[in-house]
């Protein structure tokens, strides 16, 4: 426990350089192209026109899901999914990225995933605006249970920064481990809800509960419970609680990994 005390403060006293050092990288990584920071904002609007055009229009032909459209409501999960992938598989790489850097200078090493989950927070916020604008064109109106997604958006800030901590020291230790990662990260966005519902009489019950587990698809259903109204977190304390013991364990390990390994990263590079 001492450790994950640690860990937190010295997020806290890095918060300044952290959101620096996100908004150089945001700049950095498309100044070579064209369209520079667009990319961030085209690439995910292209791939859910693609999904949206397979699943929506071609399989279920329009038909709508939870009362609207198929659109609105695959938009409204897809959002913090593209956000929380990308920021996994990014913070998964971030120390053997940087260490380096970090290495000859007075900056806490725990700092380099909580980097890429702020650089990531620009194209989420864009997508929060555009998932908006499409629910207000089909009809999905603002509610009071629209002021959850400021739990969710909590819970899932806590479950990158574990998972963070957690996959960048791994993927130090083994560097085939971001690799298996990627492959795990593309199964489970077929299986956390965001393309299509699970929760339904043709899925086999015990098979549905074990796909509640998943982290991932608390988030997109809590995202998608918050501004289309359908149910509050505290309606599946069950599902609450056992989010919370994976983020809790999660960063436990992390770490204790994390401050075990530290001073021998630099050797393990």
């Amino acid at each position: 426990m001492k450790e994950v005390m640690t860990l937190f403060k010295e997020q806290v006293s890095s918060i300044g350089i952290i959101f620096r050092i996100s908004r150089y990288e945001d700049q950095a990584s498309y100044q070579s192209h064209y369209l520079g920071l667009m990319w961030e904002y085209l690439y995910p609007l292209i791939q859910i026109g693609i999904y949206w055009l397979v699943f929506g229009v071609g399989l279920k032909h329009g038909q709508p899901i939870s009362g609207v459209g198929y659109l609105p409501w695959m938009v409204i999960g897809i959002s913090p999914w593209f956000f929380m992938n990308r920021a996994t598989l990014d913070g998964s790489k971030s120390i053997y990225q940087r260490v380096n850097m970090v290495a000859k200078m007075k900056f806490p090493v725990s700092a380099l995933p909580t980097i890429k989950i702020v650089s990531n927070l620009s194209s989420f916020w864009t997508m929060m605006v555009f998932t908006i604008f499409i629910g207000l064109l089909n009809g999905v109106y603002p509610k009071v249970a629209w002021f959850q997604w400021i739990y969710y958006f909590f819970a899932m800030i806590c479950l990158l920064v574990a998972l963070g901590i957690f996959n960048s020291c791994i993927s130090v230790l083994v560097r085939d481990y971001h690799i298996l990662l990627q492959s795990v990260m593309r199964m489970l966005f077929y299986v956390s809800g965001v393309l299509f519902n699970f929760v339904t009489p043709s899925f086999p019950t015990p098979f549905i509960h074990l796909l509640e587990l998943n982290p991932y698809y608390y988030i997109v259903a809590g995202f998608r419970e918050s501004f289309l109204g359908t149910g509050w977190f505290w309606d599946k304390p069950l599902l609450t609680l056992e989010f919370w013991l994976f983020v809790f364990f999660l960063l436990l390990v992390g770490s204790h990994l994390h401050y075990k390994f530290r001073s021998r990263f630099v050797d393990l590079i």
